[in-house]
């Protein structure tokens, strides 16, 4: 053990006594804390929230722990949420093992377990659901924990990651913990924004080193040498490996034999360098031709000679993963030996205890279990719960070595790997067969090397004609994974806030979300301010009341206020229109001058006698003053105008003008300025013109009658009152700068907020809402969660399902929650006793997408009957074998993982139906009978 120094052992003794829970805790662990979940557990203490960026594996659910850990050392409550239902069950168990059973709850949506524990663990969408509820569950809550925080950027769930950070009460404390992303000081600064004192963690060190490979043909090169250059050390592509690209894309194949035997050299791992993927380019000439990538089989064996298993092939093909686990058994490939099989059967017998004998074939569970018993699966979303679940518990345990898997893999589940394969960098979205982004191979690699069991990981690509090493060389060192939010209201999320918190509110909640923080990151700005500007005019309205804290004194002088505003107004209003006369009266005088009048100018640099030489008048613009041509006793000859005449001017006499006069001719000029002196003529002194407008001004009855009013107010003759003046003209001041705002907000063009309002007015005018008011109809949307919610809510209040049986309602509420992957061209078949239910929905979502375009909304999504005949029969009680066989002859083909997972998502949509219809409704009984006719055989395995 290393000698610690004075110093070192003085931090540790301070630290100890100033943060004593985290002392205890660090005390039951097995291991040293790393220095960013330190840092993080000491915010957590001293009462911070903690945002944790950090790599997969890094350890980060060590905070969320701790956060466990002072819960229960204070005595309060911490709930803690994950995004999918199976990482609920493992952090249950986890938590269950260290704290007991006594001491933490598990609820989601197939298990309630000790839900009033101090500790428990949920979905997100349970805690979201218990904020609108108002639930009493969240009394005396401190903590929340966010595991996969990153997930809010989901298209379909995300949004619930950013309800639940906006609706917490501020004082609970919130541990964010997330995957690396490249923008996590911009999330640290909204969380700040919102959530108030914030601690943003991130560590970018990977707890084991990933080094990068590529596999050309039968033999693996490092995608990184080193390079010294200057006496630093620089890494580049290993020119080794380029070689061996070009030789292969110029000839017909490769047939060589491995270049090692033993581990791969340390040239790959990647330092700082950046740079983003290069473009596939075309393959070579013999690429095309002849290559012949290794197999699967042959992949997995030189990984095993060359101590690189256990490993996760990521194959984006679900159909690929089956394929690669039957290529292995038949080829007789065995990663285990004869003890491990006997412990591999022992757990898939206690797993898949409850699968009804008749489904096993159906299901391929003997295949399935013969390549668990040689140390390989594939885990993907079309295959049963319960089958993942056991290739995730054997993989962990090191019994199930090669997993061939598609991307979901990537997400949640804790199944580290020693080594990563990746067949390909392409992948198909859904639309389109696209290129792996920097984030997305960050993401995949990121399960290479197992803390505490790896020294390190690796990360192997298999080349493939077209693909050049800059471009994974560009993947593997480009740290872009930005985390962009998909929060957007929507109909269930509008009743409720409208419930909650009110329109305002609720428009400034929106504000206030990720979504639009990074949309236009001045309106989250904006709304603070709003809320300060509020908070300040509450201040403002007391001090000029008088700090009576009595709002008709505030009224009162607002009152005074109003009325001086409206005198000084007038008063400004009569002064124009004195000055308008006066000018009207100017123009018409310019306009009666002749040539040869003498006249005053009465200021400025001509000011003085002048006599006029042209009136202007024909010379003038229609419609424009005229311009005199005049001549001034300094022999200045030039153009006036109304701007040199303030007041009406008028002939003080006249003068005879030569025949000729030539302005422009100094001796004429000269002549003329001495004649006009000569006249004996003299200006006239200023007239009283300022005092004319005063007396016009007293002369106004209106003006008159707002005075009289003023000196008759209360408080005019209040001893305070220019003090409670200012404080007023404050008020106003940041009235006006808030007013402002609002429009400022409300003219954002992607404002949340406004597609809040557009949402308000569909609702309004179809009975959710009235004005600001939610009605029965929309208490009833309040409680319907998914992306159908209204066309749900719809139905119920049309009654369209009533007289369904629970196979018919099962069948139509199937449309509303099934996404069919791809068109296969087939018809879906429609039971015929919900044909007429299934007609009226279908007709319903027409008017609602018809209301939606009016109100520029999204359009809600079109029923899809895919699933209708097959879940129609599984509640009539057909076998599994029956129902995947009718759902594949009428265009859908369905995998029994596929099958269980739209049953669960079915029974959770009906649960919602039979909770808002009750059970004295008919159709809230008929989708209670459903559920329960559903909840059998496969679907019911591992429900909780």
């Amino acid at each position: 053990m290393a000698t610690r120094s004075p110093a070192e052992a003085y931090e540790q003794a301070r630290t100890r006594s100033s943060h004593p829970q985290l002392s205890r805790f660090a005390a039951e662990l097995s291991f040293e804390l790393d220095d960013f979940q330190r840092q993080s557990c000491l915010a957590l203490e001293q009462g911070h929230g903690v945002l944790v960026c950090a790599p997969t594996g890094a350890g980060k659910t060590v905070v969320g722990e701790f956060a466990v850990h002072l819960a229960l050392a204070r005595g309060q409550k911490c709930f803690y949420t994950t995004p999918i239902k199976a990482l609920s069950n493992q952090k249950y168990t986890d938590l269950v093992e260290r704290h007991g059973a006594d001491a933490v709850g598990l609820l989601t949506g197939d298990a309630a377990i000790n839900g009033s524990a101090p500790v428990v663990v949920m979905t997100t969408e349970v805690l979201r659901n218990m904020l609108y509820a108002e639930s009493p569950a969240l009394e005396g809550l401190a903590y929340v924990v966010m595991d996969e925080v990153h997930y809010l950027a989901d298209r379909f769930r995300g949004a619930v990651w950013e309800e639940v950070i906006l609706h917490l009460p501020q004082h609970v404390q919130i541990a964010s913990l997330s995957a690396t992303v490249s923008n996590a000081e911009e999330f640290g600064d909204w969380l700040v924004t919102v959530r108030g004192d914030t601690t943003v963690v991130v560590d970018e060190t990977r707890p084991v080193p990933l080094w990068q490979h590529m596999v050309v043909g039968h033999r693996m090169f490092d995608l990184f040498a080193e390079e010294r250059r200057g006496g630093t050390t620089a890494l580049k592509v290993d020119p080794t490996l380029v070689r061996a690209v070009a030789e292969v894309d110029r000839g017909p194949s490769i047939r060589g034999g491995r270049a090692r035997s033993g581990p791969p050299g340390r040239g790959g791992r990647p330092g700082d360098r950046r740079g983003g993927p290069a473009r596939s380019g075309p393959p070579g000439r013999g690429g095309g031709s002849g290559f012949r990538p290794p197999s699967r089989v042959d992949v997995i064996e030189r990984l095993d000679a060359a101590g690189l298993l256990p490993a996760i092939t990521f194959i984006f093909s679900r159909a690929g993963c089956d394929a690669a686990v039957t290529q292995c058994v038949r080829s007789g490939l065995r990663l285990t030996g004869p003890d491990d099989a006997a412990v591999i059967r022992e757990v898939v017998e206690r797993k898949t205890a409850g699968l009804p004998e008749a489904d096993l074939d159906v299901l391929g569970y003997w295949e399935w279990r013969e390549g668990l018993e040689r140390g390989v699966a594939a885990h993907h979303a079309g295959m049963l719960p319960a089958f993942k679940e056991t290739v995730e518990e054997l993989f962990v345990r090191g019994l199930v070595r090669a997993v061939f898997a598609t991307e979901t893999l990537a997400l949640g589940i804790n199944m580290p790997a020693r080594t990563v394969v990746l067949e390909k960098l392409v992948k198909y979205n859904g639309e389109a067969h696209v290129e792996l982004t920097p984030g997305e191979y960050t993401q995949l690699t990121g399960r290479a090397g197992r803390r505490g069991i790896d020294v390190e990981g690796h990360a192997v690509v298999l080349w493939v004609p077209g693909v050049d090493p800059e471009q994974v060389a560009g993947l593997a060192s480009t740290r872009t994974y930005p985390l962009r939010s998909s929060f957007r209201p929507g109909y269930n999320m509008a009743v409720n806030l409208v419930d909650r918190v009110g329109v305002e509110s609720a428009r400034e909640l929106l504000e206030q979300s990720f979504a639009q923080f990074q949309a236009d990151r001045s309106v989250v700005g904006l709304a603070k301010r709003l809320e300060r500007n509020r908070e300040a005019l509450a201040g403002y309205a007391e001090a000029a009341g008088g700090h009576s804290g009595d709002e008709d004194d505030f009224r009162s002088f607002a009152e005074y206020m109003d009325l001086r505003r409206r005198v000084t107004e007038r008063e400004k209003l009569l002064s124009r229109q004195g000055r308008s006369a006066q000018k009207a009266e100017a123009a018409a005088s310019l306009e009666a001058l002749k040539p040869g009048d003498v006249i005053a100018v009465p200021g400025g640099k001509r000011a003085g006698l002048a006599v006029v030489l042209d009136p202007g008048i024909d010379r003038s613009p229609r419609d424009q003053e005229p311009r005199p041509l005049v001549l001034t006793e300094d022999r200045w000859a030039g153009r006036l105008s109304l701007a040199d005449f303030p007041e009406p001017v008028a002939a003080l006499g006249t003068m005879k003008l030569p025949r000729r006069m030539d302005h422009r001719v100094p001796r004429l000029r000269r002549d003329l300025a001495n004649a006009l002196r000569e006249t004996g003529i003299e200006p006239p002194t200023r007239s009283g013109s300022a005092r004319r407008r005063r007396g016009a001004e007293n002369e106004d009855p209106e003006l008159a009658s707002l005075r009289r009013a003023l000196r008759a107010h209360p408080c005019h003759g209040l001893a305070d009152r220019d003090d409670r003046s200012r404080w007023f003209e404050r008020y106003q001041r940041l009235e006006r700068e808030t007013e402002q705002l609002q429009d400022r907000v409300r003219s954002t063009t992607h404002s949340l907020a406004r597609t809040f309002d557009r949402i308000r007015g569909l609702l309004g005018e179809r009975g959710y809402l009235d004005d600001e008011d939610v009605t029965e109809n929309g208490r009833r949307l309040s409680r319907l969660w998914g992306e159908s919610d209204l066309l749900v809510a719809e139905c119920l209040r049309h009654g369209v399902w009533r007289g369904l049986g629970p196979a018919e309602i099962a069948a139509v509420a199937s449309s509303l929650v099934y996404d069919s992957r791809r068109d296969d061209g087939g018809v879906p078949r429609v039971p015929e006793d919900a044909t007429s239910a299934v007609e009226q929905t279908v007709a319903l979502w027409h008017d609602l997408v018809a209301d939606e375009r009016r109100h520029r909304l999204d359009r809600t999504r079109e029923p899809d009957l895919g699933f209708a005949w097959p879940v129609h029969r599984w509640v009539r009680g057909d076998s599994l074998a029956v129902v995947l066989a009718g759902a594949t002859s009428h265009g859908t083909e369905l995998s029994a993982g596929d099958f269980v997972r739209w049953c669960r998502q079915v029974v959770d949509l009906l649960d919602q139906i039979r909770a808002v219809a009750g059970n004295e409704d008919t159709v809230g009984r008929a989708a209670g009978d459903a559920v329960r006719a559903i909840r059998r055989g496969v679907v019911a395995v591992g429900e909780g």
